[in-house]
């Protein structure tokens, strides 16, 4: 045979190898009969063994290769994996070593190699070896098409390939990689998690991953749980904008606002022209009560973005601020620019509604935050039955006998203050009259107690012994601990939404002491519509699930008035506005507190408030919120219906 027609028979043979491994196998056997020292063809001929299964026949015909040809990266490499097949895994690392220092581009051989000192023990090794995998061009046919795929934002395509690749090879730590990258570019955090957190149990050193990471459980408002791993990549990449950044949003939703600040401060100084950094750094401002430098800040990332729609928004909740006559154009221009889409168009929506208000126009305010809602509602669908359904469970389970049985147990600290109720109701001012008391410090929303009940629900927290309902209150204050920065012996936790989770305070903290705090279902109803929260959709886009949603918070406070009598304090905020000493003396009676002064003085107490009210509680109180409502009342009627009798016995 002439060499050409060998050449054709062994590219022949060796096409069939990822198809029809049987047929490669014949095609090399026939080459090696004309010639029986061809490498070539024996190489191929073990490559086909080894795909059918029979990895000792493999082994057998690559040992005699690989000490003849020794710097063959590609021979040295298929020993290796026989090898791996057979269980051998110091030899096989032995020779996918020699193929990796022949070759230090082959990425198939690098992740194998990691692969197998990862399950020898050497993370440290094995981290590295990962490390050059990560490094080395794409090898392999599946994964160059998923990469296509996700760079080319066809992101269900590149999902379903490389679920393919890792129902075959589930520690695929670069397909791990990419497919966690997918669900972040979706927003899909917490299914980002799985795989990037899979993929970092393996290469723990892949700044790319852990900021991939950090950002999914950003996303997910684990910001606790994002901010060792991020302060790590800080110090890494310290001249990284884009990390500073994160740092910076994980220290403000923490609460810890003059970092935030200094971080926000320190990116834009080597980035001036990142809008979304001057939105975030005007936020912090904001909560600290620096509202000039705030107003500033947002016109800043208006400057560098004027399509910033978030910044646009935030302008609009300031309280003190009107929209200039340049503003309302720019404003009804991205109105009605169809290119803005999405959450943008939902800012744009409400912050139009701010300035058709200032206006004295509450029809056309009204519409659009009619729009907003709906296209948020849309985005982000809610279903208020799975609440009510979710209410009608608690209130079958935790009844006074469930609660007696159950006497024992819970971490006895009396240091939680709980303020619950429904958003935009007056929590965030009783929070600042309890935190203007010397024993008292203010926190925030804390999202710990949402978690424990997440993972403890219906019959699994009926289950809790009394030691797992102490451990359990013992983990919840050991996290709210990270967000107390004063020496005083109690702390709040005013997350409203709270009100759910009564039955699991009383099991995991019995001597926490619960302030609901309620108003007027229509002064309520309308501030809720209105406000555009952080946390996107919920049942405050429309107006009938406002009604709902009252009606079962109210059901639900009733129940736990009737099995814990006394447990919890009522605030009627209008009571508290029409007689604010006598309301913050019975407040200050339940806590087991000495009247202060101070506590009348609020306005005067400097903390950072991160809430919608943030500017609000820096005033002293006034009447005039009360009747807001009524400038809407023409339009109110699918609350009032929803609400039913709720509307007439809310104090009750």
């Amino acid at each position: 045979m002439k060499s050409a027609p060998f050449y054709a028979a062994l590219l022949a043979a060796q096409q069939h190898l990822a198809v029809d491994p049987s047929e490669a196998e014949r095609r090399a056997k026939a080459i090696l009969k004309a010639a029986p020292k061809m490498p070539a063809a024996t190489l191929i001929l073990a490559q086909a063994r080894r795909r059918r299964g029979d990895a000792d026949g493999a082994r057998a015909l690559l040992a005699p290769l690989a000490r003849e040809w020794p710097r063959d990266a590609l021979i040295q490499y298929e020993l290796g994996e026989s090898l791996v097949a057979l269980g051998r895994g110091d030899s096989a690392i032995a020779a996918l070593r020699k193929a990796v220092t022949a070759r230090p581009d082959f990425g198939l051989a690098w992740r194998v190699l990691a692969d197998q000192l990862f399950a020898a023990g050497d993370r440290a090794g094995a981290d590295e070896a990962y490390g050059c995998y990560f490094s080395a061009p794409i090898d392999e046919p599946a994964l160059i098409q998923a990469s296509q795929a996700l760079s080319g934002g066809r992101l269900e395509e590149a999902e379903g390939k490389l679920s393919a690749i890792l129902h075959d090879r589930p520690h695929e730590v670069r397909a791990l990689a990419m497919l966690g990258e997918a669900y972040l570019k979706q927003r899909r955090y917490l299914e980002a998690l799985g795989p990037l957190s899979r993929c970092l149990q393996r290469r723990p050193g892949h700044t790319g991953v852990v900021h991939g990471l950090c950002h999914a459980l950003i996303g997910l408002g684990l910001y606790d749980e994002a901010i060792a791993p991020l302060e790590d990549l800080v110090r890494k990449t310290p001249d990284s904008v884009d990390l500073r950044a994160l740092l910076g949003t994980c220290a403000s939703s923490l609460g810890d606002q003059d970092r935030a600040i200094t971080l926000f401060q320190h990116t834009l100084a080597d980035a001036p022209r990142k809008a979304h950094v001057w939105m975030l750094l005007g936020t912090s401002l904001k909560a600290v009560g620096r509202t000039d430098e705030a107003v500033a800040a947002f016109r800043r990332a208006i400057e560098v973005g004027p399509d910033h729609a978030e910044a646009w928004f935030m302008l609009g909740e300031l309280k003190t601020l009107r929209y200039t006559a340049d503003d309302r154009a720019a404003l009804r221009r991205l109105a009605e620019d169809l290119a803005v889409k999405g959450r943008d168009r939902v800012f744009i929506h409400f912050a139009l509604a701010r300035a058709l208000e200032d206006d004295g126009a509450y029809e056309d305010a009204f519409a659009q935050y009619a729009a907003g809602a709906g296209l948020n509602r849309s985005l982000h669908p809610y279903d208020s039955e799975e609440f009510a359904a979710r209410r009608r469970a608690d209130e079958a389970l935790f009844s006074a006998e469930f609660f007696a049985s159950r006497a024992e147990g819970g971490d006895p600290s009396p240091a939680p203050i709980f303020i619950v109720g429904l958003p935009r109701s007056g929590s965030t001012l009783v929070e600042q009259i309890l935190s203007s008391h010397s024993a008292v410090e203010g926190t925030m929303e804390l999202p710990y107690l949402p978690r424990i009940a997440s993972e403890f629900f219906g019959g699994k927290i009926a289950a809790l012994s009394s030691a797992e309902r102490t451990a359990q209150g013992e983990i919840y204050l050991a996290k709210a601990a990270r967000h107390r920065r004063r020496d005083r012996p109690f702390f709040i936790d005013k997350a409203p939404a709270n009100f759910q989770n009564i039955g699991l305070i009383q099991l995991v903290l019995p001597n926490a002491k619960i302030i609901d705090v309620r108003r007027h279902p229509l002064g309520s109803g309308v501030s809720l519509f209105r406000q555009l929260f952080r946390s996107p959709g919920g049942f405050s886009c429309d107006l009938a699930d406002i009604g709902r949603h009252y009606r079962d918070y109210l059901g639900l406070m009733r129940h736990f008035d009737r099995v814990l009598p006394g447990r919890i304090h009522q605030v009627i905020y209008e009571d508290l506005v029409a007689d604010p000493e006598a309301e913050i003396r019975h407040l200050l009676a339940y806590c087991g507190l000495p009247f202060e002064e101070a506590c009348l003085r609020f306005h005067e107490t400097r903390r950072p408030v991160m809430t919608p009210s943030s500017e609000q509680v820096r005033r002293p109180i006034t009447k005039e919120g009360l009747e807001y409502w009524r400038r809407y009342e023409p339009w109110l009627a699918p609350l009032k219906v929803a609400l039913g009798q709720a509307l007439e016995a809310w104090r009750e």
